[in-house]
C-alpha cells in the first residue's frame, strides 16, 4: 500500500497530467471505492473475489455522491471534471496507470461508456428522494 504522500503525489502529478479531472476527484473515486466494497461486502474477500464489476463501482459511485452531495451531486462532481460514467472510467484507469489501483485483464475503459445519464441518475434520483 502506498503511503498518503505517494498517493498524494501520485494524484498531484494526474491532474497535471489529465488536468479535466481536480484531485478531488480522484479522492472521491477512491472513498467512493471504498463505500462501494462496503456495500457489497467484497472488503471481506482476498485476491480476484474483492474485484468489483464496473456496474458495481458505478453504482456505488452514484449512491455515494448522493448520499454525500444530495441533491447537488451532479453539480459538484461536474466542479471536479466529472460529467459522465466514461469520465469516470477515464478518472479509475488513470488511477491504475498511476499504479493506484488494480484491474482485471477483463477490465476495460469501453465498459463505463453511457452506463448511465447523470442527469437521470442524480438529478431524478434526488426528486425521488424529496
Amino acid at each position: 500500500m502506498s503511503s498518503p504522500a505517494t498517493v498524494d503525489s501520485k494524484i498531484r502529478a494526474l491532474v497535471r497530467r489529465d488536468p479535466r479531472f481536480t484531485a478531488e476527484a480522484y479522492h472521491f473515486v477512491f472513498e467512493a471505492l471504498d463505500f462501494a466494497m462496503m456495500r457489497t461486502g467484497k472488503h471481506r474477500r482476498r485476491g480476484s473475489d474483492r474485484h468489483l464489476s464496473v456496474e458495481e463501482l458505478l453504482d456505488g459511485i452514484r449512491k455515494y455522491a448522493l448520499g454525500q452531495y444530495g441533491p447537488l451531486a451532479r453539480v459538484v462532481l461536474e466542479t471536479m471534471g466529472i460529467y459522465a460514467t466514461e469520465d469516470l472510467g477515464d478518472v479509475v484507469f488513470n488511477l491504475v496507470d498511476a499504479e493506484l489501483l488494480n484491474k482485471q485483464d477483463e477490465d476495460d475503459r469501453q465498459q463505463f461508456v453511457d452506463v448511465f445519464s447523470f442527469r437521470e441518475a442524480f438529478d431524478e434520483a434526488t426528486i425521488e428522494l424529496a
